[in-house]
């Protein structure tokens, strides 16, 4: 990318009804651009975050040999109804509209329901089992207050998997896969030294289900942990009865704030019984299908990220996730010269500041943006056939031969 051929422009201040942190800088970086309370766009620089988070979850899932679709996000009420979710008095949240021919649809807030009803087409015998399927969807939800920029939303990106079972040991054991994916999947965005799998309510189709939170200041939830951080506990949960379920009786425990980047549950018969999901066993008997979901909300951990690690100057991705890795300015005729050198052939990698702007402004800009390297060619550091690095993370700088930058 080419910051002087594209329409992204930097902004000085953030809108005035953007007060989080992670929307503030994500507006005035030129990642998203905000529609409305809880709705946004999301510009070529935050689309390759988003991108980035999904390859590496994409990359974990397809390794446990799920497969990913990709479903409609309109929704015909049957299946809801047959669940008890389309009625606006037990699921408040839905987006719904008349379509003109007479009827009603939603935009959907989740898909247990058209999942479920479209594995009736799929799954008839044991031989299909198991089958873990999962997506990247847009969800619609009618929030009451949509805040915390990207954090909460009205409209949002969510990776959501469904895994269908013969046998509740056969759920189990997919589960605890998952659990161990989960874990490796937020190591590799950058987050999973703050994030903690925890204990939270099954809801009626569990004991417990869990879910992972990420340490962060301006977090919605409240969780409890104790000295080693092994027990880790949602507050809807956190009394004595599951303290002492958990064999946890006694210890200490600290409060902080935390944000949801995602949750799994044993969902069992929840779905597939008002559904009509069944299988034929071995002895040709009809068996209810189990089954399990795992979601994941990517739009939500972007925000996580830009929240978690941005400064007073602006975002810092990690590497992983970055929009790019280099953030290429070049100084002075013969620096801008080497610096289109640099840039040829790196497009994919490199973000070059090749505006007609002061040094100061391109500066000012490339900590704003958080990329990780910032890359200075001048003709300054050329009279000494050097370049200068500056990690943005750590503010670090440091110089290296031309020769070996051109070999990176």
């Amino acid at each position: 990318m080419r910051l002087s051929k594209t329409f992204i422009k930097t902004l000085r201040s953030a809108p005035k009804d953007e007060t989080a942190i992670n929307g503030a800088y994500l507006v005035r970086a030129g990642y998203v651009h905000k529609e409305m309370a809880g709705v946004y766009d999301y510009l070529p620089l935050g689309l390759r975050v988003l991108e980035n988070i999904k390859n590496i979850i994409r990359d974990e899932l397809n390794k446990l040999g799920c497969e990913e679709v990709l479903m409609a996000a309109l929704q015909n009420p049957e299946p809801w109804e047959k669940s008890g979710r389309w009625q606006s008095e037990k699921v408040d949240i839905w987006f719904k509209t008349e379509v003109s021919s007479g009827g009603m649809l939603g935009l959907a807030p989740t898909h247990e329901e058209p999942m479920v009803n479209m594995m009736k087409s799929y799954i008839t015998s044991y031989k299909d089992l198991p089958l873990y399927v999962y997506q990247f969807q847009n969800k619609f939800r009618n929030e009451l207050r949509a805040k915390s920029g990207i954090l909460r939303g009205r409209e949002f990106l969510m990776k959501d998997l469904y895994s269908f079972h013969t046998s509740e040991e056969d759920l189990d054991r997919f589960y605890a896969e998952v659990e161990k994916a989960y874990s490796r999947i937020f190591a590799r965005l950058g987050i999973g030294d703050f994030t903690y799998e925890t204990f939270a309510s099954g809801g009626i189709f569990s004991k417990y289900s869990h879910e992972f939170q990420t340490l962060l200041s301006v977090g919605e939830d409240t969780i409890y942990y104790n000295t080693d951080k092994s027990v880790v506990l949602n507050k809807e949960v956190y009394n004595d009865v599951v303290l002492a379920d958990l064999g946890a009786t006694g210890e200490k425990f600290e409060e902080t704030t935390a944000a949801e980047v995602g949750n799994i549950f044993k969902l069992k018969f929840k779905y597939s019984e008002p559904l009509g999901l069944k299988f034929s066993d071995e002895g040709n008997a009809q068996k209810t299908v189990y089954m399990g979901c795992y979601g994941i909300g990517v739009s939500r951990v972007m925000g996580v990220i830009a929240e978690k690690f941005a400064d007073e100057k602006g975002l810092v991705w990690p590497d992983t996730v970055a929009p790019y890795q280099y953030h290429l300015i070049g100084i002075g005729e013969a620096g801008t010269a080497e610096a289109e050198k640099f840039y040829t052939g790196r497009e994919n990698s490199v973000l070059f500041d090749d505006r007609d702007k002061r040094p100061g402004e391109k500066f000012a800009d490339a900590e704003l943006m958080g990329v990780p390297l910032r890359v200075v060619i001048s003709d300054k550091t050329l009279e000494a056939g050097e370049a200068e690095i500056t990690e943005r993370r750590t503010g670090k700088s440091w110089r290296v031969s031309v020769e070996k930058l051109f070999s990176m």
